[in-house]
């Protein structure tokens, strides 16, 4: 059986990446191999993300998937982004990190956030693509719900009344910012190409790439495992 490194010691980014790719590959952890988290330097999603898959592929022989998600709320200048996990750490844990957002939101009119899922996947010849969803929603007035992980007792999708915490993992993992969004993606994406990456966008595609032959939604991006 093939095998695939997926570059992440969250154990819920895990199972959502390990859930959206093909049972033909062995997903394999970094903390099976024993092997620590980079720092993550980059000043964006996709330069994290990019990170990542470049410190992780030291290690092993074959394909790496990593990627770099954070929640971006409009009120607090799109904080905490990039330095989402950061926050929790500072503060001890998510469910502190949320009651923090929470207090600062509190007299906040505008709740409109959204999230952020940059991925990129290294294959066998140390080729990288990388794709960035996004997926828009609202920050609730409390914590709802014990289920997913990270900030999803805060956040509430476009279009629904629960918060992804209260969501079941199927409903949310079809709607997520690691699932759903279309791209253009061009399959000959080199590493030296930094600008070539491909934001995606919930409810509409925010940038084409000019060559659109290889339409395809961020599924396809993790089932497109079959080198």
């Amino acid at each position: 059986m093939k095998k695939i490194l997926i570059g992440t010691h969250n154990n819920g980014k895990f199972k959502e990446i390990s859930y959206l790719i093909s049972n033909k590959y062995k997903k394999i952890s970094p903390i099976l191999l024993k092997i620590k988290s980079p720092k993550e330097t980059g000043k964006t999603f996709i330069a994290n993300s990019r990170l990542k898959v470049k410190f992780f592929s030291k290690y092993v022989n074959y394909p790496v998937i990593s990627d770099d998600s954070g929640l971006c709320i409009k009120a607090l200048n799109n904080n905490p982004g990039i330095y989402s996990a950061r926050l929790a750490k500072k503060h001890g844990s998510f469910s502190k990190a949320m009651k923090f957002i929470l207090k600062k939101m509190k007299t906040k009119e505008n709740r409109s956030a959204f999230f952020v899922c940059s991925l990129s996947y290294l294959d066998k010849n140390g080729n990288i693509t990388s794709v960035e969803g996004k997926l828009k929603g609202n920050i609730s007035m409390q914590m709802r719900g014990t289920n997913g992980f990270g900030y999803d007792p805060i956040f509430i999708p476009d279009g629904y009344n629960k918060t992804f915490g209260e969501m079941d993992c199927k409903l949310k993992m079809s709607i997520d910012h690691r699932y759903l969004h279309h791209a253009y993606v061009d399959m000959n994406y080199k590493e030296k190409l930094e600008n070539n990456v491909c934001p995606m966008g919930f409810d509409q595609i925010l940038w084409n790439y000019k060559s659109q032959k290889n339409s395809m939604n961020l599924s396809h991006v993790l089932y497109w495992l079959r080198y």
